[in-house]
């Protein structure tokens, strides 16, 4: 039987932290008008939870794969394998029980939510032991993630969520991950390579570029998603449009934290450790609400 100290251990490797990238999942609840529905917000929130075991699961197997270089990484030594507080056949142990049980709850939840948590596990196990180390599609790899959860999130509720969200939901998750490789390059220096292969194929200029692209990408999107006539139709007002500053400033702070306090180790952290950049964010959503649901 586990002690103890080894659940905690396998907690903290689960990375609850990182869950927050699991409420894309609420992304068709939200926008399709049913929140408060509580059939769907139940069923909505039994699928995050699968997402966050599963999710989970995968950072536990890429603290295996990673071991040999996390030891000797000081952003990445305390973690509970890398310390060597979780021993590497606990962790395995944890990877066996937990993904076939989410695979299992994803197909009694539905059997298409199922294919589409089946398809996140075999896109980040490929991402794991391949496309991690082959640059652009590293990116992508991550980036589909996001996608998937809020397919997953629209599938289990039965609804069609907006092509234009999809695409919004791409950019920003390549935002986050293109922050990412620039943190570590950064960080890494001389050494990057040696830290992570793909690191070698990129460099900070590189980086900008991409940055620069995708950001102006996302504002350009979720501007057109707000002012397009299928946006008016299905939430008969054309307010949305109000939620644009907020999306600006959002983005606007986010690259001042990563180019000015050099905090893209967690760009998705950055919504539990930022207070502006968390009530901007609130303000979005309420204002969102507001439009959504009683305008």
């Amino acid at each position: 039987m586990l002690d103890d100290s080894v659940l905690v251990n396998i907690i903290k490797s689960l990375r609850p932290k990182q869950w927050i990238k699991n409420l894309l999942v609420f992304a068709g609840l939200v926008f399709s008008q049913n929140l408060f529905n509580l059939e769907a917000f139940l069923v909505t929130i039994y699928a995050f939870f699968i997402f966050c075991f599963v999710s989970g699961s995968i950072y536990i197997l890429n603290d295996i794969i990673d071991l040999p270089f996390d030891r000797f990484n000081p952003l990445k030594v305390k973690r509970p394998i890398a310390s060597g507080k979780l021993k590497v056949p606990y962790a395995k142990l944890s990877i066996y029980i937990l993904i076939p049980l989410s695979l299992l709850f994803a197909y009694l939840l539905k059997y298409q939510f199922f294919l589409v948590v089946l398809s996140y596990v075999v896109l980040q196990i490929f991402y794991s032991f391949y496309l991690k180390n082959v640059p652009i599609l590293d990116i992508f790899a991550i980036a589909f993630g996001s996608v998937l959860r809020v397919v997953g999130g629209a599938i289990v509720i039965n609804v069609t969520i907006s092509s234009w969200l999809l695409v919004c939901t791409i950019l920003l998750a390549l935002l986050l991950a293109l922050s990412k490789r620039r943190y570590e390059l950064i960080a890494f220096e001389e050494e990057a390579k040696s830290k992570r292969k793909v690191l070698g194929e990129y460099n900070t200029y590189l980086l900008d570029q991409m940055i620069s692209v995708v950001t102006s990408s996302v504002l350009i999107t979720y501007s057109l998603y707000t002012m397009s006539e299928e946006t008016v139709t299905r939430f008969g007002t054309r307010d949305l449009i109000f939620t644009i500053p907020f999306v600006l400033y959002g983005i606007f702070r986010f690259l001042y934290l990563i180019y000015r306090k050099d905090l893209g180790d967690s760009p998705e952290g950055l919504l539990l450790l930022d207070r502006p950049l968390l009530i901007n964010v609130s303000l979005w959503i309420i204002t969102v609400l507001i439009v959504i649901y009683l305008l």
